[in-house]
């Protein structure tokens, strides 16, 4: 019979950095969603809302439920944190969206481990592979299987390796030997709440997703309001600031892996660089990245913000650019007014 050492050794074969395995149960963590979601901190993401029952336990979406093999993989690079970037002309992208697509591939990875779980086993057995996009708390159980603890920035921190991890995980109805959970070493420290600049993290372990930049730049698909707007600077896609700082993050793994090497476009790009790429590029480069999610437009009234926030002669002229007739999403309405607003604050820095 198939056994959890065996898929251990095979999903670091496959690419994987570390995998744990998971009991299924009604733990105390997984309940926590629905206060988080009934104190309005899911802001506008409705499909947290709609998909809280299935989200409180993998059993509602697959009651066979056994085991959760839960796998981390690595996509920290050697390039500067965000804190360490003092350009106010480059455009600050999250670290995980520097390269390739992960749901892509990391969903490659794991059906293929998936795969080759079905081979190896005698019998057949029932299982779902998810890459971040599933119902499920995956944080909880890659806590419980070992992985590492939910830190008080709310992201998943492995003691030897940090927090730059994409998970993914196979529910499945083995009865697999679990691993035991991973416990807290954040201790005293509050780096992690002190460093964030909009006060998102106003408590230990709750994030108030209105208040996050990567909200703010990802999931939210109107207008940014505009007292939140100076606090974003020069972040056009998501936000690392509370993983920079964190203490376990000062020396993390990295990986080598081609998929997440940044892409040229994407290697600490210029504001004004990126807005001047034509809709038809940028489209391109979207298809093949994570930030699809936030899509062309959200990007460029992203791209909007920051030009008005770096305050330089170059992201004015930018500003500017906006009559190419081939490129429709500097003239849409929501764009326009980020614009608007960006010319009108370097007025105002420059009188």
């Amino acid at each position: 019979m198939l056994t959890s050492e065996d898929i251990k050794a095979r999903a670091s074969k496959f690419g994987f950095d570390v995998c744990g395995i998971a009991p299924v149960a009604a733990f105390s963590e997984l309940r926590f969603l629905n206060e988080w979601i009934k104190r309005g901190d899911a802001g506008e993401m409705h499909y947290m809302v709609r998909s809280a029952a299935r989200r409180a336990d993998v059993r509602n979406v697959m009651p066979s439920a056994q085991s959760v093999v839960c796998l981390g993989t690595v996509y920290n690079v050697d390039q500067p944190y965000s804190t360490e970037r003092p350009n106010q002309d480059e455009a600050l992208l999250s670290r995980y969206a520097w390269g390739a697509d992960y749901h892509t591939v990391l969903g490659e990875r794991t059906e293929a481990l998936l795969a080759w779980m079905r081979d190896a086993n005698q019998e057949v057995f029932e299982a779902r592979a998810y890459v971040d996009t599933g119902p499920v708390q995956e944080r909880v159980y890659a806590q419980y299987a070992g992985i590492g603890w939910i830190g008080k920035n709310t992201c998943l921190i492995n003691p030897q390796i940090g927090s730059w991890l994409f998970l993914s995980e196979i529910i499945c109805s083995l009865a697999l030997e679990p691993d035991e959970p991973a416990l807290d070493h954040c201790g005293t420290c509050t780096l992690c709440l002190e460093a964030c600049p909009t006060d998102a993290l106003a408590e230990p372990w709750v994030v108030d997703s209105r208040q996050c930049l990567s909200y703010l730049t990802i999931e939210l698909r109107g207008s940014i309001p505009e007292e939140q707007r100076e606090a974003i600077g020069t972040h056009v896609y998501g936000c690392d600031i509370c993983q920079d700082v964190c203490p376990y993050n000062a020396a993390p793994a990295c990986s080598t892996d081609p998929a997440w090497q940044p892409v040229p476009e994407f290697d600490s790009p210029r504001l004004a660089d990126l807005w001047r790429q034509p809709d038809a590029t940028l489209e391109r480069l979207l298809e093949r990245s994570p930030m699809s999610r936030a899509g062309l437009r959200g990007l460029r009234r992203n791209l909007a913000v920051g030009l008005g926030n770096s305050g330089t002669i170059a992201s004015d002229t930018a500003l500017s650019d906006t009559d190419s007739p081939e490129d429709q999403t500097r003239r849409d309405p929501l764009v326009a007014e980020h614009v608007e607003w960006a010319r009108k604050r370097h007025n105002t820095a420059s009188s």
